[in-house]
C-alpha cells in the first residue's frame, strides 16, 4: 500500500533523514520507534507533504508517486494524519471540529458523526463543548475522530498516547485497533517506545539519527530487554 524508497529529507540545508526504506502492506499496523530527535515525526511529515522538511526519494501510495504533491491532495487520496500536538480548533465545538474533518463529497462514505460517536461515545456527550474545554485524553479522541471523518485507508499516528494516563492511553489504543480491524485500515504508529503498542504491531522499525537501525518482528523487540536498551535506551 505504501512504500518509502531511499527517502532523504532536509530542514533547510540540514540533512535529517538518510535513505529511509519502509513498507506498509494493506491492513498492517507498522510501528516506528526512536528517541527524541530520531526523525520519527519527520518521516510522517515527509509522507504527508508537509513542509518543512524538503524530501527526496520515492513515496509510493497504491503505486502512485506522492512526493511533490501538496498535503491536501495527499489527504484526499486517502491518508489521514493524527498529529502529536492534536491541532484541534479550541474555539469550535466538538461537533464542529469533527465536521471540519470531512473531505469533499465521496461515494460510499463510511464515516460520519454517528460512526465517530459509536466508537467514542464521550464525544457525543461533549459535542457542544468547545475544544479548549476538553482534557488531553478527550482532545486525542477528538483528533482521531476528526481524522476518521475523512474516510482514510491509511492513518499516520504521531505519538497518540503521549501525555495520557495509562488507562486512558490503553483505552484509546484499543479503540484505534478496533477501528483498524473492523475497517481494515492500515496504520503507522509513532512512539518513543511502548511495550503496550508492540502488542498491536505487525512489524516495527527503530530510527536513530535519521536512519533505520532495526526492522523486524515486534515480538523480538518486546522480549529482548538488552536489545531495547541497545536501540532505545530502555529495558
Amino acid at each position: 500500500m505504501l512504500q518509502l524508497k531511499n527517502i532523504n529529507s532536509f530542514y533547510g540545508n540540514a540533512h535529517i533523514l538518510f535513505g529511509i526504506n519502509l513498507t506498509v502492506e494493506e491492513g498492517q499496523v507498522v510501528g516506528l520507534f526512536g528517541r527524541n530527535g530520531a526523525g520519527k515525526t519527520s518521516v510522517l511529515r515527509s509522507i504527508m507533504g508537509l513542509t518543512p522538511p524538503r524530501c527526496e526519494g520515492q513515496i509510493l501510495y497504491k503505486g502512485e508517486e506522492l512526493n511533490g504533491f501538496p498535503a491536501y491532495q495527499i489527504a484526499n487520496k486517502g491518508i489521514g494524519f493524527v498529529p502529536e500536538d492534536r491541532k484541534i480548533f479550541p474555539n469550535l465545538t466538538v461537533r464542529q471540529n469533527l465536521v471540519v474533518g470531512r473531505k469533499a463529497k465521496r461515494e460510499n462514505r463510511k464515516w460520519d458523526l454517528d460512526e465517530v460517536y459509536a466508537y467514542f461515545p464521550k464525544l457525543k456527550a461533549l459535542e457542544n463543548n468547545l475544544g479548549c474545554e476538553m482534557s488531553g485524553g478527550e482532545q486525542q479522541m477528538l483528533t482521531v475522530g476528526r481524522t476518521m471523518m475523512g474516510d482514510p485507508e491509511l492513518i499516520l499516528l504521531d505519538e497518540p498516547t503521549e501525555g495520557l494516563a495509562p488507562l486512558i492511553a490503553d483505552h484509546l489504543m484499543q479503540m484505534i485497533i478496533r477501528i483498524k480491524n473492523e475497517y481494515n485500515i492500515s496504520m503507522i504508529v509513532v512512539e518513543q517506545f511502548s511495550p503496550q503498542v508492540l502488542d498491536f504491531l505487525d512489524i516495527c522499525y527503530v530510527l536513530e539519527m535519521g536512519k533505520v537501525i532495526f526492522e523486524g518482528d515486534p515480538r523480538t523487540l518486546k522480549e529482548d530487554e538488552e536489545l531495547q536498551k541497545q536501540l532505545l535506551g530502555v529495558g
